[in-house]
């Protein structure tokens, strides 16, 4: 076994296995599901302003309320979980996905499909949370491995909802939030193979000393900010990147296409690194994904090679949020609210970068992309370097 293998993960014991093999299967079903729901409100904005008289901003407003339930949800859910069964946790929230997309497809008016989009934004956030928790600690050493896995099926979600929008065609939005409402409705029956861990014992972990507080609180905000300035970073580039390689040059058509690409990569990078967390730890392969992702940013500002330094991008950046949600739960084992808050920041970065990015680009010119892009890669692998240094015995007390 190689230097860098997981030494510290056999050691410890075993891990529960929370899902059956059918019950994990479902919840890859149920990461399709969400990357097809997030990605159905772009497509169907066009049918929105018809339907409902709306300017491109005011139909803009679904996808906002849906982020807005999501961050909520993954609040929420994560305040209950300690008083509900995971089986209890995950079909709430395919119920709440359910009734949320089956309202947006049938509401008569626009505020009632804005409620309908928070409401199924609220059972997105507690699939986004809860899967993610549960595979982050319920597959043993074999946990990245699967979260990478049930994250690569959120991008095939993300590209499937498109296609069936564009298939419909855009006045038929409806029918594509309707299927996704059945579907949704259809996964609370295999929650069934949901398990939960054992609880541990009331004041099992005595208070701590106020320096491990303290490194505590400072790996919690080191995470915080990984996850931020990633997110930031695969939004950023998804939402620039056809208008810089414009500007250098590129076809729109070639430029649509080039974005696209990558956004496959973010999918087929997921399941190629499965093998590698089977080998290596989660911190070393988060530092070479960072380092990787910078320097194809610097590489992006060749006009010639910007296409494929993009797709480097998306791939060195695909493993990054399902890879380090299990570095997490080893680094914090005691702190149960830390895979929640970083999984709402990083809605929040996902949603506030685009809009920020954009104020950069207007004082700096759209040429800068791939430098403010880089900037921030340059941080997170600051950040990360920081992190591996901060646990690099495996675990912070807690």
């Amino acid at each position: 076994m190689p230097e860098a293998a997981l030494s510290r993960d056999a050691a410890a014991p075993p891990a529960p296995r929370l899902f059956t093999r059918p019950a994990a299967a479902a919840s890859c079903v149920a990461f399709v599901l969400i990357g097809m729901v997030q990605a159905l409100y772009g497509p169907a904005v066009p049918g929105l302003r018809d339907t409902y008289g709306l300017s491109p901003a005011g139909a803009g407003l679904g996808l906002s309320l849906h982020f807005t339930g999501g961050v909520v949800g993954v609040l929420a859910f994560n305040a209950i979980h300690a008083r509900i069964s995971n089986r209890a946790l995950l079909a709430a929230s395919y119920t709440l996905l359910a009734a949320g997309t089956a309202g947006f497809a049938l509401a008569r008016d626009w505020p009632l499909a804005l409620l309908a989009a928070f409401l199924g934004g609220l059972g997105f956030g507690g699939i986004d949370y809860g899967l993610n928790q549960l595979f982050a600690v319920g597959f043993g050493a074999r946990s990245t491995a699967m979260l990478n896995i049930l994250n690569a099926h959120f991008g095939i979600g993300a590209v499937l909802g498109p296609a069936l929008v564009a298939w419909l065609g855009p006045d038929d939005y409806a029918t594509a939030f309707g299927v996704c409402a059945v579907l949704s409705a259809v996964l609370v029956l295999a929650t069934g193979g949901v398990r939960d861990a054992p609880r541990p014992e009331p004041g099992a972990t005595g208070r701590l000393p106020s320096p491990q507080r303290g490194l505590v609180s400072r790996v919690l905000a080191g995470f915080l900010v990984l996850y931020i300035l990633n997110v930031a970073v695969e939004a950023g580039v998804g939402g620039w990147e056809p208008t810089h390689l414009e500007t250098v040059g590129y076809g729109v058509t070639f430029a649509a296409s080039a974005t696209s690409v990558y956004w496959l990569m973010m999918t087929v990078g997921r399941f190629l690194v499965v093998p590698l967390t089977l080998r290596y730890a989660p911190e070393i392969i988060l530092t070479v994904c960072a380092a990787g992702m910078t320097g194809c940013l610097l590489l992006a500002l060749v006009p010639g090679a910007a296409p494929y330094a993009y797709a480097g991008v998306g791939l060195f950046i695909a493993p990054v949020f399902p890879t380090g949600l299990p570095w997490l739960s080893r680094a914090l084992p005691g702190a149960e609210r830390a895979g929640a808050w970083v999984i709402a920041a990083s809605m929040v970065g996902g949603v506030a970068a685009p809009p920020l990015l954009g104020v950069g680009i207007e004082g700096s010119g759209i040429h800068a992309v791939p430098w403010l892009l880089a900037a921030l890669s340059a941080v997170s692998l600051a950040a990360t370097v920081w992190l591996k240094r901060a646990t690099g015995s495996g675990r912070v007390p807690v």
